[in-house]
């Protein structure tokens, strides 16, 4: 549940700083960095986020089906 309200504080940092820029008069400023607060949002979230499972590493080699080998 910690990750979860460190993400909503990131995220409602990075967006109320700017509709303070946009509030401020400063939207040519929030305009040219807008793609950098979205890629800091993306990528606090996949830093918080739990890794996946890593796989087995365990190939399995394809068993052809009795169909395969009838004339």
């Amino acid at each position: 549940m910690e990750t979860r309200r460190i993400v909503a504080a990131v995220v409602t940092v990075v967006f109320g700083w700017s509709m303070a820029m946009t509030a401020m008069g400063h939207a040519a400023a929030l305009v040219t960095l807008a793609p950098v607060l979205g890629l800091t949002v993306q990528q606090v979230v996949q830093a918080l986020r739990p890794p996946t499972a890593p796989a087995s590493g365990h190939r399995v080699v394809p068993v052809p089906d009795a169909e395969d080998g009838a004339p």
